[in-house]
């Protein structure tokens, strides 16, 4: 890839309100803070029609808030096909989600991958859904979240600008 291209990247969850928003707004932190921010383009989406046009769940938002995260201007919306051409990568943040992207891949192309495969310090291979749950598992979240998007930074810096 040249450099003038921007890398495109879309985290994808379920309703597009709790794990995928915080990936975009992690990963965001991590790219403007590298520098990198008009060279990657970050985007967000769920796999369900739930929640389009709605922000990111309020439990999602303080958590994220805490950590210095800021996702007020985020809003929901559902993954298409044409997402398949518009991002090198789309990342989903759990198994059922990936199979509905893998589906949807196969109309336009494309190869949607798990995010956490760019985790370091983290086995799981699934963002478990915190929705249901207490507030530790927003917290959870974040620290999975946070170690795939430092993973996948690095990935992209090595492939695309380290040459």
């Amino acid at each position: 890839m040249n450099h003038n291209k921007k890398i495109t990247v879309l985290f994808v969850c379920m309703g597009n309100i709790c794990r995928s928003p915080t990936a975009e707004a992690v990963f965001r932190h991590y790219v403007e803070n590298a520098g990198l921010s008009e060279h990657i383009q970050i985007d967000s989406a769920g796999t369900h029609d739930y929640h389009i046009g709605e922000p990111p769940d309020a439990r999602t938002q303080r958590a994220a808030q805490q950590r210095g995260y800021d996702m007020s201007a985020l809003r929901g919306r559902q993954v298409g096909a044409s997402d398949f051409e518009r991002f090198d990568f789309v990342l989903a943040m759990d198994r059922a989600n990936l199979a509905i992207l893998q589906r949807l891949a196969q109309q336009g192309g494309g190869d949607p991958h798990l995010f956490l495969e760019y985790a370091k310090h983290h086995k799981e291979r699934e963002v478990p859904d915190p929705y249901y749950g207490g507030a530790d598992g927003f917290e959870r979240v974040l620290d999975m979240v946070e170690d795939a998007a430092e993973g996948l930074l690095l990935h992209i810096r090595q492939k695309q600008f380290e040459r």
